[in-house]
């Protein structure tokens, strides 16, 4: 089901129709609010790349309340926010687990932010297979080869070790906003956008 609203954009010119998201777009904001699935990712991979287009020197919002989803698709997303010159702001709301967790992480350090009441939660890559045992030993060993992937990629931004990660994502592994930004997931916890605004500048400064 979807929820998206109808909003009115008045330019000073014109009123026109749009909806919230493309409201949010205008504004260089992003949100992942569903589990991520090949149209999501290619949905937020096309708007980061219009973003692109429009400005590569402004920073990209990317705000996430997701419970993660198809680790490809998730990581193509991830690939793009590596392959972009803007920086990618992060912020979670809610939930980011598992997939989201990592797209948390990757924004620009210094820029990864959590609402206070927020969580957040790695564990590892799992699926299923059925058919000949053959499939299902090739099924496992792609398992296998994203989760080595996904714990170096989640090491990576934490500053945490590929070993750490491992013991630490064997089952589900919940953080509170605060714990995360122990683990090195976020940079800040902030309840308000003028806490954002605040980094920002002693951050230029």
């Amino acid at each position: 089901m979807s929820y998206d609203l109808t909003i009115f954009d008045n330019n000073g010119r014109e009123t026109r129709a749009m909806s919230v998201y493309s409201r949010l777009l205008k504004d260089r904001i992003l949100f992942i609010g569903t589990p991520i699935d090949d149209n999501v990712a290619n949905l937020v991979i096309a708007q980061m790349l219009y973003l692109q287009m429009e400005d590569a020197k402004k920073d990209i919002h990317l705000y996430i309340n997701s419970p993660g989803g198809v680790v490809t698709g998730g990581m193509a997303i991830y690939d793009t926010m590596n392959f972009l010159q803007c920086d990618i702001v992060t912020y979670c709301l809610g939930m980011a687990a598992s997939m989201s967790t990592v797209l948390l992480a990757a924004g620009t350090k210094g820029k990864r932010f959590a609402l206070p009441n927020s969580r957040v939660m790695i564990h590892q890559p799992s699926g299923g297979a059925g058919g000949q045992a053959s499939d299902i030993a090739i099924a496992a060993k792609e398992i296998l080869r994203w989760r080595k992937v996904l714990n170096e990629t989640i090491s990576k931004h934490t500053g945490k070790t590929a070993e750490q990660v491992e013991k630490d994502s064997d089952r589900d592994y919940y953080l509170s906003a605060y714990e995360a930004k122990a683990y090195g997931i976020v940079d800040h916890v902030v309840e308000s956008t003028r806490d954002v605004q605040k980094i920002a500048v002693s951050t230029a400064a």
